[in-house]
């Protein structure tokens, strides 16, 4: 049982950076139990919330990152591969979200708005 969510508790999503930042977006939390949900499985968080600071430092990461407002989060779940939970993602949210595809984990961000990418 999590403190957030039935699945999900706050430690999952705080900066790796030891800041003590832990912000998860209502929505996004809902999302995350919708993919749980929905394969049955477990779901591991590898890319939380992230402090400025700790953004800065993160490859790849754009100044505006999703994640340093909470409203993202790069994750796997048990058992099913990335592609599956990106398709299903863009599947279920069409119009919306930002939705990225990477070889070992899914990126999901709750923008108003459309993006998609390819790592």
């Amino acid at each position: 049982m999590g403190d957030l969510t039935e699945h999900f508790s706050r430690h999952e999503f705080a900066c790796r950076c030891g800041c003590g930042m832990a912000a998860a977006d209502v929505e996004l939390l809902q999302v995350l139990e919708a993919v749980r949900d929905f394969f049955a499985m477990p779901i591991t968080i590898t890319g939380p919330c992230r402090c400025a600071g700790h953004n800065a430092m993160t490859v790849g990461a754009s100044r505006g990152s999703y994640h340093t407002k909470g409203m993202a989060a790069d994750f796997t779940v048990a058992g099913i591969a990335a592609k599956q939970v990106a398709d299903y993602l863009e599947k279920m949210h069409p119009d919306r979200y930002g939705i990225g595809r990477y070889p070992d984990r899914t990126h999901l961000d709750v923008r108003p708005n459309k993006a998609r990418w390819r790592a």
